[in-house]
């Protein structure tokens, strides 16, 4: 019983520090500016980092073809999107063309 006790304050350990020293160290710090906003592409680049290889591929082969459903309906979610500037309506309208291609198939 000790050991799991143990065990579970190590994995909490494990789990808290790495999230916690970065912020308590920089907190203290005076960030310069040019590092803030280039900061702020990240989570852009990692979220075109998952979503591109998953829209544009197929069993590790590209396939950018009216027959792959993901990739029409991303560019019209793209565009609903840049027009709309609506996360719900963007999601809603690429969902949609989903299931439309998928139920009606272009090719």
């Amino acid at each position: 019983m000790d050991e799991l006790i143990i065990l579970i304050f190590a994995m909490a350990a494990v789990t808290y520090l790495p999230r916690f020293l970065p912020m308590y160290v920089l907190a203290r710090m005076e960030i310069p500016r040019v590092l803030i906003l280039w900061l702020r592409y990240i989570p852009i680049a990692v979220l075109a980092a998952l979503i591109v290889p998953g829209v544009t591929t197929v069993e590790r082969q590209v396939y950018l073809t009216w027959g792959n459903s993901y990739f029409f309906a991303s560019i019209i979610a793209f565009l609903v999107a840049w027009r709309s500037k609506n996360m719900m309506l963007t999601v809603t309208v690429g969902m949609g063309v989903v299931l439309l291609l998928q139920s009606f198939p272009l090719s």
